[in-house]
């Protein structure tokens, strides 16, 4: 098998400082783990150029398009890396809430009105690589990438020119969809539903959004100093917009075989002072609702992971950790396994897509309730940022604390799973704490 080539550049802690030189490249996209201030990612990955561009067409089936991006990365053939680098060259994108509805048969009352694909990735034959372990900074190529190509990139990269980032501004404070009776109506009618035995949970979200104007990277750096997290990430739009990911959740990595779902189930808002932030943390970690809520998920996801994992492989080494994060303390379990000698990362992403977390169970009922309720499209929101390489490696995230700006808008939403003795008040409250550092630092620009 060939090998990836490398080339060692200064290592930088903000992906920031080598992102500014390919912003306004086509395809440019950023996987970010929020360094220096989130402690838990490792990597950071950016890339752009694709060499193909994929979206999943309206009436594709989502086996169809998967065996697309199947059939890309086995295009561009396999290869190694030295260094346990995390991407041999292939596939960066994401995959929107909706591309569920390709994968399940869904109803669809929910207006779509973002029009956002639902999915698109490109195929990257190299990537800029930071190892925040080993304090590395490295261009990786793929061996079919041109020799010309690789010393376009390495000049690039070694003078950076940036151009100056035209600001970010809103022009108007962001604005909920819902009232705040609208959304206690659909709560009511969600424990209505687990009265009835219809279902247990059910992840509800309300929308926010604002006129805006300007460049969305000066938007996402000013986020990602607010609220750094592992799982963040910027991918640039055809039409000038962006995604702009500041999540803390995993959905599933896959490396060298072995599987792992880090779902989150139960917040809390962090303390003013120290002795209040950490009885806010004492509390969520000993709430029986959360902790149920959490093991209802854990449940749903083994039942996911069993689809494509080796039989008697799936486990949960990790139940009711503590997670805290600049706004928010979260409670995040861990369920792994091994996927079977016949299935490959794509199935995973088949048989477990859009994640439990961020739906409710049984998963397609609530699915069914969520399109009933939500009054629009999630579209990118609770979806997911994902790279799979050439090699099967790949890592993904849930789009929660998530941003779309698109057509002169930005859009956020905040939501939480509905059991049956939630109070409604409480869950209004806690859907807009989820992502109020992002409004105010917004509406701050």
């Amino acid at each position: 098998m060939l090998t990836c080539s490398v080339h060692p550049l200064p290592y930088r802690t903000n992906p920031a400082d080598y992102f500014a030189a390919i912003r306004h490249a086509p395809g440019a996209v950023l996987l970010d783990s929020g360094r220096p201030s989130a402690d838990r990612g490792r990597f950071d990955l950016l890339s752009a150029w694709p060499l193909a561009q994929l979206a999943v067409l309206a009436e594709e089936s989502g086996a169809d398009f998967l065996q697309r991006l199947r059939s890309n990365l086995t295009q561009l053939g396999e290869a190694s890396v030295p260094d346990e680098l995390p991407f041999a060259g292939g596939l960066i994108g994401y995959l929107s809430y909706d591309f569920g509805r390709h994968l399940e048969n869904l109803p669809s009352q929910a207006q779509d009105d973002l029009h956002l694909p639902d999915a698109r990735f490109g195929l990257y034959g190299w990537a800029l690589i930071s190892d925040h372990q080993r304090k590395t900074s490295q261009l990786v190529f793929h061996p079919t990438l041109a020799d010309d190509e690789r010393q376009r990139l390495i000049t690039l990269f070694t003078q950076i020119e940036v151009d100056p980032v035209q600001p970010f501004k809103l022009n108007s404070p962001m604005h909920a969809d819902l009232s705040a009776d609208q959304y206690r109506q659909a709560l009511e009618r969600i424990q209505q539903y687990i009265q009835a035995g219809d279902c247990y949970q059910v992840n509800f979200a309300q929308r926010f959004r604002a006129s805006c104007e300007g460049d969305p990277w000066a938007a996402y750096c000013a986020l990602r100093a607010a609220c750094p997290t592992p799982f963040s990430g910027f991918q640039s739009l055809p039409d000038g917009g962006a995604v702009l990911s500041l999540s803390p959740e995993r959905f599933v990595k896959v490396s060298q075989r072995q599987v792992e779902t880090r779902p989150i189930k139960g917040t809390r808002p962090r303390g003013v002072t120290p002795a209040e932030d950490a009885a806010n943390a004492a509390e969520l970690l000993a709430s029986p609702k959360d902790r149920a809520e959490n093991l209802m998920i854990v449940d749903l996801l083994r039942n996911d992971l069993g689809r494509t994992c080796r039989i008697g492989s799936v486990r949960v080494p990790e139940l009711f950790s503590l997670e805290s994060y600049p706004n928010v303390h979260h409670l995040v379990s861990s369920v792994t396994g091994e996927l079977a000698d016949d299935k490959d990362a794509l199935d995973l992403i088949a048989g477990s897509f859009p994640g439990g977390s961020i739906t409710g169970a049984p998963k397609i009922r609530a699915m069914q309730i969520i399109d009933e309720l939500e009054p629009t499209r999630r579209g990118l929101y609770c979806g997911s940022l994902v790279y799979l390489d050439v090699r099967g490696e790949m890592d993904s995230s849930i789009a929660i604390r998530s941003l779309l700006v698109k057509d002169g808008q930005v859009c956020c939403w905040g939501g939480g799973g509905i059991v049956a003795d939630s109070e409604w008040q409480a869950e209004y409250q806690e859907s807009i704490t989820k992502v109020k550092v992002l409004l105010d630092t917004l509406q701050s620009l």
